[in-house]
């Protein structure tokens, strides 16, 4: 039978790139959709067109239930299996199931699979104690050639970071444990936005005191559970804080449809309710029953309630196209996450125009930002593009800027982009931060205990300090500034260094002597502007405009050679215990 609706021309592609993937290898694949963008169709679509049979696996039962009727109205009947629709068939052809079912009931399938999808694939191996790989193991001890797809919106946590590997574009991920080998196809939300697939997002700047979560960077993860007592306390610190920005959230919502407020705990949530109009207003957290939670959101999917307050529990897979408003109560360290809050409000809808955000946590993201794969550095970091040197490929980094938008500095490591070597794609092999191996001079992450070129274990940069501060003949700087002066007749560069109270230590490279001259380029050409230009010097007419740009070690350590000391160590980019100038202990 013919399918009765009709793919948009991403969807397409999408379904296009899975088949032209695993048509050349059996490596699992991710496929990234922005929320609304339809990943039920394109699903469908991949399920229609497989030959043999088919597992869709979704970790709520909202999702089971949304692919299975997106898969119906193709025109071919299909199964659900899962406890909480109450449906055990696994027998068709096709099966969607939530993952919690099919993997306490494996048995059920003993039938080889050719094709496994999984919903929301951010949470394999994150979540569920394993049950997506135990239940991807199962089909492949069936049928070793089993493909698997992931769809997401998000391909990010963090904690975990990034689930592939490669990306179609070029890029390499840091996911040397991923399960998902590539991403083969990807939708930037802005073209959604752009071509009137989804609503346009309104970030409205409120003029209302915020809540101030910065306290509490360490004990958030964006992603699993805050502690609730802390967060708790900072917000009862504020009482008129709540019901301000709950008023605000009112006068706002006056001409809206629908509107989601995520609340931080099930106190404060409560405290929230507590503001809103109790005819028009519901609350959904964890501890809601099953029951009680799908009479609440249907009557809001009705429209016979206004405002859904929540705890964390309908951040994915939840549907409500007429959400006009996004008010976000809640902390957050992950892009991903901020996004999937947004995406709920950025569906099509009859009588909608756009999606007004209210964010009161100074969270600071962009939602069209993409995301980084680190936590942000600093609280005034910045997503910034830094093209690599070596193989020109464009980087995302956490970075800042001044008023102007200029770069002033990026926290990037290594480039992302990949390069083919002997016929493979290889990560390319630049690093814009590194520590130089003592013993090859070869460049390393600045956090490798090993050199990756000559295996010869490297000096931990805490342990060179701890011997250093305890030797009588070395000399430990806490370096605040350099000053460095030319000497056109000696043909020389000094550089001094300068602690917090003064005292300093100085050293000399002498450019007629190669040796002297390749040590400041190893040293500090190659970390000027954070190693994003790529800069030799030869003269010391190439080194004069460039001095005020001369990038400050954390720390110099010298040695005492009988009347002067001779500096042995300079240590760039240093993380760790030991307290760097200007720093309050």
């Amino acid at each position: 039978m013919t399918q009765t609706f009709q793919l948009r021309d991403y969807q397409i592609q999408a379904v296009d790139a899975c088949l032209a993937h695993f048509r050349h290898t059996n490596d699992p694949a991710v496929i990234v959709l922005p929320t609304g963008a339809g990943k039920s169709l394109v699903i469908a679509e991949l399920s229609r067109l497989a030959k043999g049979r088919v597992v869709c696996l979704a970790h709520v039962k909202e999702l089971v239930e949304q692919n299975h009727a997106k898969f119906v109205a193709t025109g071919t009947s299909a199964g659900i299996f899962s406890a909480g629709l109450r449906q055990k068939n696994s027998t068709e052809k096709t099966t969607f199931a939530s993952i919690q079912s099919l993997s306490a009931n494996l048995s059920d399938f003993n039938a080889p699979a050719s094709l496994i999808i999984i919903d929301e694939c951010h949470r394999v191996g994150i979540e569920d104690e394993g049950q997506y790989l135990k239940t991807i193991e199962h089909f492949r001890t069936l049928n070793p050639q089993v493909k698997i797809l992931g769809l997401t919106a998000t391909p990010y946590r963090l904690g975990s970071g990034w689930i592939y590997q490669h990306h179609y574009h070029g890029y390499t991920r840091h996911c040397p444990e991923g399960f998902f080998k590539k991403c083969i196809f990807e939708l930037p939300l802005q073209h959604m936005v752009k071509k009137g697939y989804l609503t346009p997002p309104i970030h409205y700047d409120a003029a209302i005191a915020h809540y101030d979560f910065s306290l509490l960077t360490e004990s958030l993860d964006g992603e699993q559970n805050t502690d609730d007592i802390a967060l708790n306390e900072l917000i009862h610190k504020y009482p008129r804080v709540t019901q301000a920005v709950t008023e605000q959230i009112l006068q706002l919502s006056t001409d809206r449809q629908g509107v989601m407020i995520f609340a931080a705990t099930i106190d404060h949530a409560k405290e929230i309710v507590g503001y809103l109009p109790a005819d028009k207003t519901a609350l959904v957290t964890g501890k809601t029953k099953l029951r009680q939670r799908d009479t609440l959101i249907s009557a809001f999917k009705a429209k016979e309630i206004k405002f859904l307050v929540n705890v964390s529990v309908l951040t994915t897979g939840f549907d409500a196209p007429h959400v006009d408003v996004i008010a976000i109560l809640r902390p957050t360290q992950s892009i991903s996450l901020f996004q999937q809050i947004v995406g709920r409000g950025l569906r099509l809808s009859p009588g909608k125009t756009d999606c007004l955000v209210l964010d009161y946590t100074n969270n600071g993201y962009n939602i069209f930002q993409p995301e980084i794969g680190e936590k942000r550095p600093t609280p005034d970091s910045v997503a910034v593009q830094i093209h690599c040197p070596a193989c020109d490929f464009a980087n995302t980094f956490w970075g800042r800027k001044d008023a102007e938008g200029n770069i002033l500095e990026h926290f990037g490591r290594r480039c992302h982009g990949l390069i083919e070597v002997d016929g493979m794609e290889e990560q390319c092999t630049y690093r814009f931060r590194f520590k130089r191996c003592p013993y090859c001079n070869e460049e390393n992450d600045i956090a490798a205990r090993q050199c990756q070129h000559c295996a010869e274990k490297l000096i931990d940069a805490d342990d060179l300090l701890r011997s250093a501060l305890n030797l009588k003949d070395n000399k430990v700087l806490r370096c605040a500034g350099i000053t460095p002066k030319i000497d056109n007749k000696d043909k020389s560069l000094k550089i001094t260094y300068h602690d917090e109270d003064g005292l300093t230590l100085s050293e000399t490279f002498r450019f007629n002597f190669k040796k002297s001259r390749q040590t400041f380029n190893d040293v500090f050409a190659r970390r000027i502007a954070n190693g994003s230009q790529s800069i030799v010097f030869e003269t010391l007419e190439d080194v004069e405009r460039f001095l005020p740009y001369l990038p400050i070690p954390d720390f110099v350590i010298a040695k005492k050679q009988k009347q002067h000391w001779q500096v042995t160590e300079r240590l760039f980019d240093y993380q760790g215990p030991y307290r760097k100038a200007n720093q309050l202990s």
